[in-house]
């Protein structure tokens, strides 16, 4: 079957995944109404806000609350808010290969340069062979290139195996990381190949990450705040690491207000108080109370 799917330049797929890729967050209305016309605005102001990339589908953008019409909906008018001008990444969090495959074949026609693929994130885990199983079965039954998203708790996928699906499947590029364990990430970074990408999911240690040498990242602040977690990327890039921790304390900060509960709620409260229409998040997450508001504010004193 791999005679018949893309050859990837992996090099050339790593420089272009590379940097601030946020994930674009779903504009809901009051009663949970997905509003996809919506995005576009967001879309422009990541892209102007300096991002190299967005993401939709993930976990701050709620993917896992998106019925399949609602995920081809998000994607199609993501894809064409981006219109070729930064990378595309389509998020998946499902419980099946076969939901997978069947919902990236619905999106077959858009530009998307990988996917975002969760591990199974139902009570049940896959043993490894199953895992790599998973997902050599979603690269080969649609050509395009996967990014694992290293996120489920108890399904939470060693360095060792994310090292193994990666050698092993052709298709799979690269990995985020979003434990709070920064050794797993300075591991991957040594261990893994050098076409391999691994960007780090881990807000609290963003510089850290990049300090080590993590090819990027996609979380919760890179959506909240893209403009700054860019310019904290490209100094540290640059050595300036002074500057950098400057910006991480800062970070750190904001991300000390958020309440992880309603984290996505509280990434369209920032970006609101940037200029951006308030959405609400989907029920039954709950929306900024005022008093998350107050915390939030007080630590975006300066920042913004």
């Amino acid at each position: 079957m791999e005679d018949h799917l893309p050859q990837i330049d992996k090099a050339a797929l790593k420089k272009r995944l590379r940097g601030i890729l946020p994930p674009v967050t779903m504009p809901f209305d009051a009663n949970g109404a997905l509003k996809a016309d919506a995005i576009a605005e967001q879309i422009d102001w990541t892209i102007k806000a300096g991002a190299s990339g967005v993401v939709a589908g993930g976990s701050t953008g709620e993917g896992h609350t998106l019925s399949t019409e609602e995920f081809v909906d998000a994607m199609r008018a993501t894809a064409e808010a981006v219109d070729g001008r930064v990378p595309f990444v389509a998020g998946l969090i499902v419980n099946s290969t076969r939901e997978a495959i069947e919902r990236t074949k619905l999106i077959s026609d858009l530009q998307v340069d990988a996917l975002q693929v969760t591990p199974v994130h139902y009570l049940f885990q896959p043993g490894e062979d199953a895992t790599v199983e998973h997902f050599r079965r979603i690269w080969e039954e649609t050509g395009v290139p996967v990014i694992i998203y290293n996120v489920i708790p108890w399904n939470y996928l060693s360095v060792d195996l994310m090292l193994r699906i990666m050698e092993e499947v052709p298709g799979v590029i690269g990995m985020k990381q979003s434990s709070g364990d920064l050794k797993s990430v300075s591991d991957l970074v040594q261990r893994a190949h050098s076409d391999n990408i691994v960007l780090s999911g881990i807000d609290a240690l963003l510089y850290s990450a990049f300090a080590l040498g993590a090819d990027g990242a996609i979380s919760a602040l890179t959506a909240a705040l893209p403009g700054i977690t860019s310019r904290l990327f490209t100094i540290t890039e640059q050595g300036r690491h002074e500057e950098a921790l400057e910006i991480h304390r800062k970070l750190n900060k904001v991300w000390n207000a958020m309440s992880h509960g309603n984290l996505p709620a509280c990434v369209k409260y920032i970006q609101h108080q940037q200029g951006l229409p308030l959405f609400a998040p989907r029920a039954p997450m709950e929306s900024v109370s005022d008093a998350q508001k107050k915390r939030i504010d007080e630590a975006l004193d300066g920042l913004i």
